[in-house]
């Protein structure tokens, strides 16, 4: 599909600005593009409890799963700052779950950015076939025989 980058990027831009960043001032804009063309927006959403902030990749994620998308074909990050933004590592487990093939747009302030797969981002992710291949017992483990206890000190 071809889908002009600067259009994903500067509706990642607008979100940033809907962030709710309160606590660490850090304001993150994400837009997710669907293989067919739709674009979601999401914004970083902090807490004072801060496990329970979002970030804007998965926000951008989850409302568009919310609305039926599954098949995603890029999504643009960006923070305002001069290095690229790239997503934590929980953003990258997440966009995992739908494919190791989307491309992810890390955007600068100048509106420079750096283009990965979510596959070069989080090489050997935790997917679906890991859990097959365990329940299945195909594994590539060795069996544990001895069990040394732990050192106290």
């Amino acid at each position: 599909m071809i889908f002009p980058v600067e259009k994903l990027i500067n509706a990642a831009v607008a979100a940033r600005e809907r962030a709710y960043a309160p606590y660490s001032n850090f304001r993150v804009g994400a837009a997710i593009l669907t293989k067919e063309g739709r674009y979601y927006t999401g914004c970083n959403v902090e807490n004072v409890s801060y496990g329970l902030t979002c970030c804007a990749e998965r926000v951008a994620l989850f409302k568009a799963v919310s609305n039926g998308e599954r098949d995603f074909e890029a999504i643009a990050v960006t923070a305002g700052t001069e290095d690229y933004c790239a997503p934590c590592g929980a953003c990258r487990q997440a966009l995992a779950e739908f494919g190791a093939k989307i491309k992810v747009y890390m955007v600068n302030r100048a509106g420079d950015y750096r283009m990965r797969t979510v596959a070069e981002l989080l090489p050997e992710a935790f997917s679906q076939e890991t859990l097959n291949s365990e329940a299945d017992g195909h594994n590539d483990h060795k069996t544990i025989t001895k069990l040394i206890e732990p050192v106290n000190r």
